[in-house]
């Protein structure tokens, strides 16, 4: 892990990243992606509060996605992430967010490989609109979920860049997330799913004592050669 910090460390210095967490947030919101879902939670908070009619199901509505929210980040991270290319009739599936992920564990020191696609950002903006607005019976709880999940979205895009700066921990929880998530690139690529929250690891029982694990000869690579 000293070493494998040591790279980054090394990288991130080269992209111009300092110690600094003032340093590192010009660098993130020099970059499309974190403008843009920042401009749609700062509009979708507003709309939420211009609508009023809060009620107790909004709550619940924030209480089942903060439980929810380390399980779909391991689902997508496992399952999308890490998708596998395969041909089904002749045809190639490999879908660009598994093709740009397989970038960043290449290089997970070049700190603009930690940012999500803009047309992934994009449509998972439609579809969590799409999906809120069918499944609750009032635009003010639509827009609940809307606002929660892209604020939600906004922290797991700005914890996942800083991770891979030179910004070195200084609370508990930012160490503890830092250290799983570089052990998922630097140790091995089948555990530690987790960025935000890292909750789903544990229930999912792919949270190990790094001690008990091999380092995988494919961290770089995410699939081993065919």
């Amino acid at each position: 892990m000293a070493s494998a910090a040591t790279q980054g460390e090394e990288r991130s210095q080269e992209a111009g990243i300092k110690d600094s967490l003032g340093v590192a947030a010009r660098l993130f919101f020099r970059n499309t992606g974190p403008k843009v879902i920042t401009a749609a939670a700062f509009v979708s908070v507003g709309v939420r509060v211009g609508l009023g009619s809060w009620t107790l199901w909004d709550l619940a509505i924030v209480a089942v996605m903060l439980a929810g929210w380390p399980l779909l980040e391991w689902s997508i991270h496992v399952y999308l992430l890490h998708f596998k290319p395969r041909e089904i009739a002749g045809v190639k599936i490999d879908p660009f967010m598994a093709s740009k992920h397989r970038r960043h564990h290449e290089d997970p020191w070049d700190v603009k490989m930690t940012m999500a696609p803009l047309r992934g950002i994009v449509l998972a903006i439609v579809l969590n609109v799409a999906i809120w607005w069918a499944i609750t019976p009032t635009w003010a709880m639509a827009m609940t979920g809307v606002a929660f999940f892209v604020s939600m979205g906004l922290m797991y895009e700005w914890t996942h860049f800083l991770i891979h700066t030179r910004y070195r921990p200084r609370t508990r929880l930012y160490k503890h997330l830092w250290r799983s998530h570089r052990l998922h690139h630097c140790k091995n690529e089948n555990y530690w799913f987790g960025v935000s929250m890292t909750a789903g690891d544990t229930l999912l029982g792919t949270a190990p004592d790094h001690k008990t694990v091999e380092t995988s000869p494919t961290c770089r690579t995410v699939h081993p050669p065919e």
